[in-house]
């Protein structure tokens, strides 16, 4: 099992930037892939970025290319988010996933571990 918390969420204004920490403990942390979603108001689950355990490849959903990063600190056992040039479409929770069972990194139901969310305000 794995242990995730995510800090760094926020209320901001339309363009500002922020940047999502996720801590992980409770196994190796070096081999795991890791992957950001969110949960708007009254929307699915969707899937932001993930990164390869080595953090050597990284995806992105369409919607966020080109603003947000996703980063592995394999030292300090945390993947970031850093998300720039945020939109009020871009307000939800976001979560941190660990532990993936497939090949499939967008499908939330490939990861096994989830934390508890961090809310993320853009107002316009």
């Amino acid at each position: 099992q794995v242990q995730l918390v995510e800090s760094g969420g926020g209320l901001v204004q339309d363009g500002d930037s922020l940047r999502l920490a996720c801590a992980a403990s409770g196994r190796n942390f070096s081999n795991s892939a890791m992957a950001w979603f969110r949960q708007g108001p009254g929307k699915e689950r969707e899937f932001v970025s993930g990164i390869s355990r080595t953090g050597g490849t990284k995806n992105y959903a369409e919607v966020v290319k080109g603003r947000f990063t996703i980063s592995k600190d394999n030292n300090k056992n945390t993947v970031y988010l850093q998300m720039n040039s945020l939109k009020p479409e871009d307000t939800a929770v976001y979560y941190c996933a660990g532990i993936l069972k497939g090949i499939n990194y967008s499908d939330y139901k490939t990861w096994g571990s989830w934390g508890q969310g961090t809310q993320v305000t853009v107002s316009s």
